[in-house]
C-alpha cells in the first residue's frame, strides 16, 4: 500500500458498517488492514444484491483489506491473535461493551503486551455508564439521538406515517469519527511514544455532529423563521427541460429571501405584503413557490439558469441517482469510482477516495477477501512458523473458504 498511513498496520475486528469502514478509511489512507473474521461470518456476507457470491455491501467496506478467519474457542487461537496485536498499530472493534474483554482482546490486555497500541471501540453509548450494555444500530441510536425527530418535525403532516431515513447516518459518521479519533492519537503517539483507548459513541457522534443541536439545546422563539440556515427548508422546482432540482436557500427565511429578488431582478416583490415578513412569506408560500418556478421557464437550459443563480449566491443541484453522478464529467475528471473485482471475472463499481494528498499516491483498493484467505500470509508475516499454522489448521482454529477460493479466476 501507498499513502499517508503507509507503514501503519491495523488489526479489524469490526464488523456490519461502523467499525469496517472505519478501518476502511485506514486502508483508503495506506493502512495494512487485517481484518479478524470468526467462523460465523461477518452478516455483511449475506446482504443483497451479491455478484456470483460476493456481496457489494462487504466489498465496498472490505475490498483490499487481508482476512484471518479463526475460531477464538479452539486453544492455541487467542496466543496467535494476541501477537498479531503485539505487532498493530492500532485495533478497531465494534462489540457490544465487554465483548472484547471476555474474549481476551480488551484494551488493558493488548496495551500491556504493546503499550504502543491504539485501541479504537466504536459501540452505541460508550464503554462504561448505564447503557453501555445496549443494543445499538443506526436507526435506534438515530432515534435516541434527536435525528429521527428532526426529520419527523420537518416533514409533520406531509408523512402519512412515521418512518425512519433511509441511510445508516449513525453508523457512518461514527465510523469516520473513530477514523479520525485513530489518526489523532497515532499523532501523540509519534509525540510521546504511547497508545491509548478511543472510546467512540454512536449517540455522541450523532449529537455532536448535528449542525441544529445549537436550536434543539436551547430553543428561542423564531416564529416562522427557519431555526439554521436552511438545509431542511430547501425548496424543489422543475428545471427549464423537466428535470427536478433542489436550491440552497429556503423562500421563507428572511436572510436567504432577497437572494432569490436578486436573482430574478425583482425587489419589488420585498414590498408585497404577501412576502413582507417570514409569517407571511410561509402562508403564501406556494405563490412565491409559483412565481420562481415561472421564472425558471424562462430559460433555455439548466446552464444558464444555474449561472444566474450562482450569481445571487443560490447553490442549485439537479436530483440525480449516484449512479448518474459517476457518468458525469466532474467523476470522470476526480476518479470518483474503483472497479473492484468480484472475484468471479465481473467487477464491483464502487466509491472512489474522498482525497487527492499532493505527495502521497493512494492506490486501488483491490479485491473483497474471502474468509481466511489470508491466514498463512498474515501469520508467516508475524512469525509463526509453517508447522504452527498447518496445526491450527487441524484443530480447527484455522477456517477458510476453500469452495470459493478454488473458483476464482
Amino acid at each position: 500500500m501507498s499513502g499517508p498511513l503507509s507503514g501503519i498496520r491495523v488489526v479489524d475486528f469490526s464488523r456490519v458498517l461502523a467499525g469496517p469502514l472505519c478501518a476502511r478509511t485506514l486502508m483508503d489512507l495506506g493502512a495494512d488492514v487485517i481484518k479478524v473474521e470468526p467462523p460465523r461470518q461477518d452478516l455483511s456476507r449475506f446482504a443483497y444484491p451479491r455478484s456470483s457470491g460476493m456481496s457489494g455491501y462487504y466489498a465496498q467496506q472490505n475490498a483490499g483489506k487481508r482476512n484471518v478467519c479463526i475460531d477464538l474457542n479452539v486453544p492455541g487461537a487467542l496466543d496467535v491473535i494476541l501477537k498479531l496485536c503485539d505487532e498493530a498499530d492500532v485495533v478497531v472493534e465494534n462489540f457490544r461493551a465487554g465483548t472484547m474483554k471476555f474474549l481476551g482482546l480488551d484494551y488493558e490486555t493488548l496495551a500491556a503486551r504493546n503499550s504502543r497500541l491504539i485501541y479504537v471501540s466504536i459501540s452505541g453509548y460508550g464503554q462504561l455508564g448505564p447503557w453501555a450494555s445496549r443494543m445499538a444500530y443506526a436507526p435506534v441510536v438515530q432515534a435516541e439521538s434527536g435525528f429521527t425527530r428532526n426529520s419527523l418535525d420537518h416533514y409533520g403532516a406531509a408523512l402519512e406515517r412515521s418512518m425512519t431515513d433511509s441511510l445508516s447516518h449513525a453508523d457512518v459518521y461514527t465510523g469516520l469519527q473513530g477514523a479520525i479519533a485513530a489518526l489523532a492519537a497515532l499523532t501523540r503517539r509519534s509525540l510521546t511514544g504511547v497508545g491509548q483507548h478511543v472510546d467512540v459513541p454512536m449517540a455522541a457522534t450523532m449529537l455532536a455532529t448535528s449542525e441544529r443541536a445549537h436550536f434543539d439545546l436551547n430553543p428561542e422563539e423564531l416564529n416562522d423563521e427557519p431555526p439554521i440556515l436552511g438545509a431542511a427548508d430547501c425548496p424543489f422546482f422543475e428545471g427549464p427541460n423537466g428535470e427536478q432540482i433542489v436550491l440552497s436557500a429556503s423562500l421563507v427565511g428572511s436572510l436567504t429571501f432577497p437572494f432569490f429578488l436578486k436573482a430574478m431582478r425583482r425587489p419589488d416583490l420585498a414590498s408585497d405584503v404577501r412576502f413582507a415578513t417570514a409569517t407571511a412569506r410561509k402562508q403564501n408560500v406556494a405563490d412565491l413557490h409559483r412565481i420562481v418556478q415561472t421564472w425558471f421557464y424562462t430559460f433555455q437550459g439548466i446552464a444558464a439558469l444555474d449561472c444566474q443563480l450562482d450569481e445571487a449566491k443560490i447553490a442549485m443541484g439537479v436530483i440525480r441517482t449516484a449512479s448518474a453522478l459517476t457518468t458525469s464529467v466532474w467523476a470522470e475528471h476526480w476518479r470518483a469510482v474503483e472497479r473492484v473485482p468480484n472475484r468471479r471475472g465481473g467487477e464491483y463499481i464502487l466509491p472512489g477516495r474522498p482525497w487527492r494528498f499532493s505527495k502521497d499516491e493512494l492506490t486501488p483498493p483491490g479485491s473483497p477477501a474471502f474468509r481466511g484467505e489470508h491466514n498463512r500470509e498474515v501469520l508467516s508475516s508475524i512469525g509463526v512458523s509453517e508447522e504452527h499454522v498447518n496445526s491450527l489448521f487441524d484443530a480447527g482454529a484455522l477456517l477458510i473458504d476453500s469452495e470459493n477460493l478454488s473458483q476464482i479466476n
